[in-house]
């Protein structure tokens, strides 16, 4: 499975006309791709909104990828004012597709930028660790870039932070996680939190 990242900024008291004006544009029936998620930021850079689509292929990604570069308002950006930037990504090839569904009211993106190398031994580190791992908390996804530095995505959705600091805690603690392998093959990570909007499928 095929994803695409975007992610839209503008002032933070701009949040629900930019949400407004994706929403339509993400809405027209020339539109391909399925609608995920949508996210607005809760750290990090305020001010920002995160859309999650899934497409069937490779080309049908590079398809609306194009289509939004020649678009006069792509993402309702123009009639927003803010600025966009979208990412593609393939999905890490054990995992299961993302499907719509209320899972937690904080969501977690996290990134790791690879060394050179180092997205197989990531991919097979996920692979073995996932079974134990996904019985203390869902994954939504993880998935590794396509264009720009070498790094993958993951994201997580939580009911509350504290959820969240108790059970990776309690991984760490077990010796379930992180992956065995996994953290030697990145050199910088980020994570910001991330709040579902009220129409997001993901919720």
């Amino acid at each position: 499975m095929f994803y695409e990242l975007t992610t839209l900024s503008s002032h933070i008291l701009k949040l629900p006309q930019v949400i407004g004006h994706a929403q339509t544009w993400l809405d027209r029936s020339d539109t391909m791709g399925r609608l995920l998620g949508i996210w607005t930021s809760e750290n990090g850079r305020l001010g920002s909104v995160r859309i999650l689509r899934s497409f069937a292929s490779g080309d049908e990604l590079a398809q609306e990828r194009i289509r939004e570069l020649h678009h006069a308002d792509p993402f309702g950006a123009a009639s927003s004012a803010c600025t966009f930037e979208c990412e593609s990504y393939a999905a890490f090839p054990f995992l299961p597709a993302v499907e719509p569904g209320v899972f937690g009211r904080y969501y977690e993106f996290r990134t790791y930028w690879l060394n050179p190398g180092g997205l197989q031994p990531t991919i097979d580190a996920w692979e073995a660790a996932m079974p134990e791992r996904s019985k203390r908390s869902p994954l939504t996804v993880n998935m590794f870039a396509l264009d720009g530095a070498p790094r993958i995505t993951h994201i997580w959705p939580w009911h509350s932070l504290d959820e969240r600091i108790a059970i990776r805690a309690q991984t760490y603690a077990d010796g379930i996680w992180p992956p065995k392998g996994g953290p030697q093959q990145f050199y910088e990570a980020t994570s910001t939190i991330w709040i579902p909007s009220e129409d997001s499928p993901l919720r």
